[in-house]
């Protein structure tokens, strides 16, 4: 198999630049005598013997000590702190970068790309100030970067402790003395007289705002840890400079290196692929609703608490209803599942009867309690809904059955598709039953991809896969190559993990139908985005305090993907993302792909309901979808545990496929 083109990245060292490297470094601490406002002092390295203490105007009640370790194109540092007094502090530094700020694009990894401009004023971006930092649990990677577009010099900052501990705050604003010891500091870029500046310090502090609730944003925070007399903190960042021919690149080196400091590891498998599937069926037959003409899984807008099925069928995106269908007919023919079978054909024979609009297009949203249905459709619902037809259809063929009436609606289906994709490949984002556009951003191109080489290699008709080649062309040139992954998900129009995921996926499914130069195109552009995507997926375990569910049931971070900038959270979006890393692992000889997968793999089965073992979920199998790790929170409950009302019918679905990886290549294969 060729190799896969490189892309290119490097921690070049700078020759000549150690001194460079020197005098950059500032910094200041800030105590806090409670009832008091508290008291910023800047801090300078004394000349004394031994040098490495840091020393303020007057005498401060502890010594600070930072011991630095150069070269040509890194920094070590470890700053130790001990006390003379009992004392609540916050500590500062900053690393002028000698960098024009408005040169620079920023990055912390599953949290800031480029300057957030795709986020609206009211989530973090540059839209509300040019400078920020934030708590460390935001970020899928400690780290934050600066990159200059002239020059392709970058600067990053890691911290490399190894997070133990978190203690509660009574308030998520202001100066707020911690209830215990933490684990977590705080990172982020700013502008200092027109130069960017790395700043990063312990613990969290956050400016000008703090992100709290979906575009919600609130004061500024700084907290405070408390030091005995005589105790020590020991902490540790690393800064890094290098050269970079593009921000992709830049990202694609920067997560190759925090992959090879950090090195998660895989969790011990608490569930096989076998017991996982056993065990998330059961959310197929409980979850079944044949009240109404259209028979569906319940899986939107269900509580935490009970589960109780609702009344709304959602075909993508979140209620996933057509593809859990097909998951549990493949699942129940397998295991002699009679019942689960027939509930099964029955969601499918009446979507086929009534689950169509006038128009030809699948009936996305319907909600018979309100007795109301969305009368704007999306690239993205209509794409997953095909998706799971052609899963479906697929299979009966190889089951000596046929479906000729499915086959018309489907093929009417990707009629609507040819007319709607413009002259440049994309697909606007939204539109109504006559298919005139009300949203016509391109985001949520990739999704489509999926379904239109699927239905060439059905149909062997040309018009897909040419169409399929021209959302190639369109994700190339406007995502890809510029790095602007946007607005794929439906309930946020900003930077978000699924544009990334959705365009490495797509290569992935186009080199199935392509062959020679044409795949190994595919095969590199899979590899640049999956870099994107693979940045939103934690590396390391955010720290929790006890009382807080997340933390008590023993949950680790790693392995598990941020969402998107506005909605800060991670959940188990992957589906087959963890095979599409395994892919490029083989066709690109990168390893760390493989261990990734891996680590992907044995994690996001951790919160899995099931009797003596339910994390919080009423019911076995319900899988938790609103997973809140950081200050934030989807409208109730906050850091450590979940929304009170979740969607498991795209959890279940995302888990299914991940645990099905020869279901893509099975499927060409057929063909």
């Amino acid at each position: 198999m060729k190799k896969c083109i490189p892309i290119l990245f490097a921690c070049c060292v700078i020759a000549g630049e150690t001194s460079a490297m020197e005098g950059r470094l500032s910094q200041r601490i800030t105590l806090k005598t409670p009832g008091n406002s508290a008291v910023t002092y800047n801090l300078r390295e004394t000349a004394k013997e031994g040098g490495g203490i840091l020393e303020a105007d007057r005498q401060l009640p502890l010594t600070i000590r930072r011991q630095k370790t150069e070269t040509d194109s890194e920094i070590r540092i470890v700053l130790t702190l001990t006390a003379d007094d009992l004392l609540y502090y916050n500590v500062e530094q900053s690393f002028s970068t000698g960098l024009v700020h408005e040169n620079c694009l920023f990055y912390m990894p599953g949290f800031w790309y480029h300057k957030n401009l795709r986020s609206p004023q009211s989530a973090p971006s540059f839209h509300t100030s040019d400078s920020w930092q934030v708590r460390e649990d935001r970020l899928s990677t400690p780290l934050t970067g600066i990159y200059d577009e002239k020059s392709g010099t970058y600067y990053t900052v890691l911290r490399t402790d190894t997070p133990d501990c978190e203690a509660l705050a009574c308030h998520n604003y202001g100066e707020v003395i911690l209830s215990g010891k933490t684990s977590l500091g705080f990172t982020g870029f700013r502008n200092a007289d027109a130069h960017a500046a790395l700043v990063f310090g312990f613990p969290y502090c956050e400016a000008p705002k703090s992100y709290i609730r979906k575009l919600t944003l609130a004061p500024a925070v700084r907290a405070f840890e408390k030091l005995e007399k005589g105790e020590t903190r020991r902490l540790t960042w690393t800064i890094r400079k290098g050269v970079s021919p593009s921000y992709s690149s830049f990202v694609a080196g920067v997560w190759n290196d925090s992959f090879d400091t950090l090195d998660p590891q895989p969790l011990e498998p608490r569930h096989t692929p076998a017991e996982a599937k056993a065990i998330l069926a059961e959310y197929f037959s409980q979850s079944y609703v044949g009240d109404y003409p259209l028979k569906f899984t319940s899986g939107v807008e269900l509580r935490t608490a009970d589960c109780e099925s609702t009344d709304l069928a959602e075909v993508g995106f979140v209620g996933r209803v057509l593809l859990n269908a097909f998951n549990a007919l493949e699942y129940a023919e397998a295991n002699g599942r009679e019942q689960l079978a027939a509930e099964a054909r029955s969601i499918f024979d009446s979507y086929l009867q009534y689950g169509f609009t006038p128009g030809g297009l699948i009936r996305e949203v319907v909600d018979f309690k309100r007795e109301r249905e969305t009368d704007v459709y999306s690239i993205r619902r209509q794409s997953e809904g095909l998706y799971a037809l052609l899963n479906y259809l697929d299979y009966e063929k190889q089951h000596g059955r046929s479906h000729p009436r499915w086959e018309a609606r489907i093929r009417t289906l990707l009629e609507k598709f040819r007319t709607l994709q413009n002259p440049d490949g994309s697909f606007p984002r939204k539109f109504r039953d006559n298919l005139t556009v009300v949203d016509a951003s391109g985001g949520s191109t990739p999704s489509a991809t999926l379904p239109l080489t699927m239905a060439y290699a059905y149909f062997k008709d040309e018009a897909y896969r040419r169409s399929a080649e021209r959302t190639a062309d369109y994700l190339e040139k406007n995502l890809i190559s510029k790095a602007d992954y946007f607005s794929s998900t439906l309930d946020a129009n900003c930077e978000d993990k699924e544009a990334s995921l959705y365009a490495a996926t797509a290569m992935y499914y186009l080199t199935f139908i392509s062959e020679g130069a044409e795949r190994q195109r595919y095969v590199d552009l899979c590899r640049e985005a999956a870099y994107f995507a693979l940045s939103w997926y934690y590396l390391w375990d955010v720290p929790f305090a006890q009382g807080q569910m997340l933390g008590d049931v023993g949950f680790h971070s790693r392995g598990w993907g941020n969402v998107s900038v506005e909605n800060n959270h991670v959940d188990v979006f992957i589906f087959e993302f963890a095979t599409v890393l395994d892919f490029l692992a083989e066709a690109c000889h990168e390893p760390r792909f493989e261990r990734m997968s891996a680590v992907i793999r044995s994690s996001m089965l951790q919160l899995m309901p099931v009797e003596g073992s339910m994390f919080g979920i009423a019911r076995t199998g319900y899988y938790p979808e609103v997973v809140q790790h950081t200050a934030w929170d989807y409208g109730k409950n906050g850091k450590g545990f979940y929304n009170d009302i979740f969607a498991p019918g795209w959890t279940v679905a995302s888990l299914w496929q991940m645990l099905s990886p020869d279901r893509v290549s099975n499927y060409f294969a057929n063909r």
